[in-house]
């Protein structure tokens, strides 16, 4: 008698950990309806999760409804699913700005700038040209202006320091691959605990910027770029990558990703992935991968 079949897919259910709401009842009514498995509790009214031996038909239909209630639903293939690299986009993903935006509000261009920079993640404007017109816009800012930037108007997206913690410490590699700026990136990454970041390079002539950026530029294609080096050199498959971003420039890296995750992206980019966060954190990256609550490390 041969062994029986593990279930093939998994499904997940969570909230806004700030507003936890996710109710038991709406979990039992999905298990019924597409005959999964038991529910098992990732963390009390915040995630759950099931086992399914088929994919709904119906998954796209059923997520828009749940959308509605405040709660995200992912479902994917059970074989896997707990990774060993994080791949992350910075601006509006792993901190809630977009640096170049908040300089320009220093130059006091920040409104032209924000269109340019909303469009270009929009998927609306060639990322390369998109950057260097605000890039442009950006000439002559005092230099120090950077570090007055990072003190008083970054933040970190809620969730990115468990979510590195605690990948980290189950073995994980995690990289921080952005289209904005060295100076944030490096900063970025030394306080979320990231293997290593990558980012374009301002450059300062007189100490003031010079409204260029070196090249090559990193944008679209360097991200992917970034994930055939890095699992090449960890020895790893590009299966064993979850890749997180926002914007357009972010679509080469999750589609080729194990898992890719559109958080709280632009419409036209979330429509292209199968993982969409919106009113999850960065922890649900964790949920996604099947870690309890308990299990994440702080950092």
């Amino acid at each position: 008698m041969s062994a029986p079949s593990s279930p093939a897919f998994v499904a997940t259910l969570l909230t806004n950990p700030k507003t936890p709401k996710l109710d038991a009842a709406l979990l039992d009514s999905l298990r019924n309806a597409w005959g999964g498995g038991d529910v098992q509790w990732l963390a009390a009214d915040e995630a759950a999760e099931f086992t399914l031996s088929v994919l709904p038909k119906n998954r796209w239909a059923v997520w828009e409804d749940v959308q509605k209630l405040g709660v995200d639903l992912v479902i994917q293939p059970t074989a896997g699913r707990r990774k060993k690299m994080l791949l992350a986009d910075m601006d509006s993903t792993m901190i809630q700005q977009e640096c170049i935006d908040e300089l320009a509000d220093e130059a006091g261009v920040g409104a032209r700038v924000a269109d340019i920079t909303a469009r270009a993640m929009n998927g609306e404007l060639d990322f390369e040209g998109a950057l260097l017109e605000r890039v442009g816009l950006l000439k002559g800012l005092d230099e120090a202006i950077i570090a007055k930037v990072l003190a008083e108007r970054i933040t970190f997206m809620p969730g990115g320091r468990e979510l590195v913690a605690t990948m980290r410490a189950g073995g994980g590699y995690a990289a921080l691959v952005s289209g904005g700026f060295t100076a944030f990136t490096a900063k970025v990454a030394a306080e979320l605990g990231f293997d290593e970041n990558h980012a374009n390079t301002l450059l300062i002539e007189d100490s003031k910027l010079s409204g260029d950026v070196g090249r090559p530029i990193l944008g679209r294609q360097a991200k992917v770029d970034a994930l055939e080096r890095i699992t090449a050199k960890l020895g790893i498959a590009e299966t064993d990558v979850i890749a997180v971003g926002d914007g357009a420039n972010d679509l080469g890296m999750l589609g080729r990703a194990g898992t890719g995750v559109a958080l709280h992206a632009k419409p036209s980019v979330a429509a292209q992935c199968d993982v969409r966060i919106n009113h999850g954190d960065l922890t649900a990256l964790l949920y996604v991968q099947g870690y309890a609550k308990s299990e994440f490390v702080t950092g």
